[in-house]
């Protein structure tokens, strides 16, 4: 039986994301967002656990993240795990080691980023609490409007090259027209490609805010709807070129069919 995971249809009104203003954003708590995890990988030279990416809960055993963070030596499972119900960074919460990665059969097929999406399958079970609680998700080729003000949550650092947050942090931008953004980029690099399965959010020709170096695999959100997963982007909160994040909405048959 496959273990249940929630879906929604995105209605879009005129009205605003949840009032939250990562670079540029401000300290928060886990009980706003008790969908988001960090996903931390050991260092066998230290021998220390620490976060560098992120994650979504789907189901009590499963969690949605970006397959760039599973690249070569990080996919390894026993290297990995996640911690789950904490504001803080590096401590509190639960711990819950990782099972198995099942990364999206077409990442870095039409492009470098493109199908940048991986489920990850816990080894034990998270029990949910006020902390800890299922996401829901958009449903599949859900319709994201260009100027939908949402928000990103996470630990990165609050500027490029800088040190990562002790405290969650979220901020609040725009969603950034798909073919805009995509000639912005190609303008950058030739490689840099911006496919229909993704969304750039940001504040365009303004810049300031973004997700940012170990936001990577975290939410975009639309009030408390998981629309995206932190990918790429060129540094951080610049104004000419807008973040960049996996559209969930073009994978959600593959992440209801498989997280089982």
């Amino acid at each position: 039986m496959k273990a249940f995971l929630a879906v929604c249809v995105l209605f879009v009104a005129a009205g605003a994301a949840k009032a939250k203003r990562i670079v540029g954003g401000q300290d928060t708590t886990i009980e706003n967002y008790p969908w988001i995890v960090q996903l931390d990988t050991y260092n066998t030279w230290s021998m220390t656990w620490s976060q560098g990416c992120a994650a979504n809960i789907l189901t009590a055993t499963y969690v949605l993240s970006a397959a760039h963070c599973f690249e070569s030596g990080q996919a390894h499972a026993p290297h990995r795990r996640i911690r789950a119900g904490s504001t803080y960074r590096n401590t509190g919460g639960v711990v819950h080691y990782i099972s198995t990665v099942l990364n999206h059969p077409e990442y870095r097929v039409a492009s470098r980023f493109d199908g940048d999406i991986t489920l990850v399958k816990l080894s034990t079970p998270l029990i949910f609490t006020s902390k800890i609680q299922r996401g829901t998700i958009i449903v599949q080729d859900g319709y994201i409007p260009d100027g939908l003000r949402v928000v990103h949550a996470g630990w990165g650092t609050t500027t490029w090259g800088g040190v990562a947050a002790r405290i969650l942090q979220d901020v609040e931008v725009n969603v950034i027209n798909n073919e805009l953004c995509a000639s912005r980029y190609l303008q950058l690099d030739r490689n840099s490609i911006v496919t229909k399965n993704m969304i750039c959010v940001g504040l365009l020709d303004v810049g300031g805010r973004d997700a940012c170096q170990g936001d990577s695999g975290g939410p975009l959100y639309y009030e408390e709807l998981i629309i995206g997963i932190v990918s790429w982007g060129h540094r951080c909160a610049n104004d000419t070129f807008p973040g960049v994040n996996t559209a969930v909405a073009s994978y959600t048959n593959w992440i209801v069919a498989n997280a089982v």
